[in-house]
C-alpha cells in the first residue's frame, strides 16, 4: 500500500490494513466460510441421507429387496413413474411455448402470463390439492357431472397427474425465458429472412440453441414430479395399491411402523433423486463449457 493511499485512508477516518492482514483476513473468512458451508452440508444432508440407507438396509439386503419387489411397492412406483412421465413432456411442451412467446413477442396479457406460470412456487401444493378437490370433489363445481357421465378425476390417476402438472409448471418455462431472452433474436430472423420456414426456424434455429436449458429444466420438473408429496396426498385418497406415489407409499409404511419397509422405498426414492442430482451438475457442467467458449470467441 502505498504512502499516499495510507495518508488519505488516515485522513478520512477509515485505516488501510496492510497487504499481508488483508490477505490472511480474506484467507480466514474464505476457510471459515467454507468449513460452515460442510458442516451445514453434512449435518443437515449427508447424515440424514446416509441414516436413510443405513435404516433400509438395517436387516440385510433381502429385507430391503422383498419391500421395494412386493406389489404395492410396484404399484407405487409404476404410479409415480406414469405421474412423471406424463406432467414432464406436457410442461417441457409448456415451457417451450410459453418461453418463445414471452421473450420473443409483446402482447396483452404478458405480465399476467409470467404470474401464472410462477404462481406454484407462492401457492402451498397443499391448496392447489384442495383446489382440485373444490373443482372435482363430489360437493365440487363439476363434480355432479363428472359423477353422471361416470368420469372420475379425485382419488385417481387423472387427479394425481393434474397435482403433479400444476407444482411443476414453472420449472421448464423459468429456465428457458431468461436463456432465450439472452440470446435475443438475431438467428431466427436471419433464418426466416433466408427463407426458412416458421417451424423449420424453430427445429433447427431456436431449440437446438436452448436444448441444455431444456434438458436442464425437465431434470428438475422430473425430480419434482417424483418427489410431490402435497398436492398429490389431498387428491390421492391414499388407496393402497392403486392411488399411492411412492412418497405417499412411504408415509403409509412408517405409520404402520414398517420401519424396514418405509426406509427401502425412501432409499429408492433418494437414488432417483442423486440421479437427478448428478444429471443436474452434468448440464451445469456442459452449460459452463459451452458459455466458456462461446466468450473465447467472441473475444477479439
Amino acid at each position: 500500500m502505498s504512502t499516499t493511499a495510507t495518508i488519505l485512508g488516515s485522513a478520512s477516518g477509515w485505516a488501510i490494513p496492510p497487504t499481508g492482514t488483508s490477505s490472511t483476513g480474506s484467507r480466514l473468512a474464505h476457510a471459515a466460510a467454507t468449513f460452515g458451508a460442510l458442516a451445514f452440508l453434512l449435518l443437515f444432508l449427508f447424515l440424514p441421507l446416509a441414516a436413510v440407507f443405513h435404516e433400509a438396509l438395517a436387516k440385510g439386503w433381502s429385507t430391503c429387496l422383498a419391500a421395494v419387489t412386493e406389489p404395492d411397492a410396484l404399484a407405487a412406483i409404476r404410479l409415480t413413474l406414469t405421474a412423471a412421465g406424463i406432467a414432464v413432456p406436457l410442461n417441457a411442451a409448456f415451457g417451450i411455448c410459453a418461453a418463445w412467446a414471452i421473450a420473443r413477442f409483446d402482447f396483452r396479457g404478458k405480465s399476467l402470463l409470467v404470474t401464472l406460470i410462477d404462481l406454484p412456487f407462492s401457492v402451498s401444493p397443499v391448496i392447489a390439492g384442495l383446489v382440485y378437490v373444490l373443482l372435482f370433489g363430489m360437493q365440487g363445481w363439476l363434480g355432479p357431472w363428472l359423477q353422471a357421465h361416470d368420469i372420475k378425476i379425485l382419488f385417481a390417476v387423472p387427479g394425481i397427474v393434474l397435482a403433479t402438472l400444476f407444482v411443476t409448471v414453472p420449472f421448464v418455462a423459468r429456465e428457458l425465458i431468461p436463456l432465450m431472452q439472452s440470446q435475443g433474436s438475431e438467428e431466427e430472423e436471419a433464418a426466416i429472412v433466408l427463407g426458412a420456414s416458421g417451424w423449420q426456424t424453430f427445429w433447427h434455429v431456436t431449440l437446438p440453441n436452448v436444448r441444455w436449458g431444456l434438458f436442464y429444466g425437465v431434470i428438475l420438473c422430473n425430480a419434482r414430479a417424483m418427489g410431490e408429496f402435497g398436492a398429490v396426498s389431498v387428491v390421492s385418497g391414499h388407496i393402497r395399491g392403486l392411488t399411492n406415489t411412492m412418497p405417499l407409499h412411504v408415509e403409509l409404511l412408517y405409520n404402520e411402523y414398517n420401519f424396514a419397509a418405509a426406509f427401502s422405498v425412501a432409499s429408492l426414492l433418494a437414488l432417483l433423486a442423486l440421479l437427478t442430482l448428478i444429471l443436474k451438475s452434468l448440464v451445469e457442467r456442459v452449460l459452463h463449457t459451452q458459455a466458456s467458449h462461446t466468450a473465447s470467441e467472441q473475444t477479439p
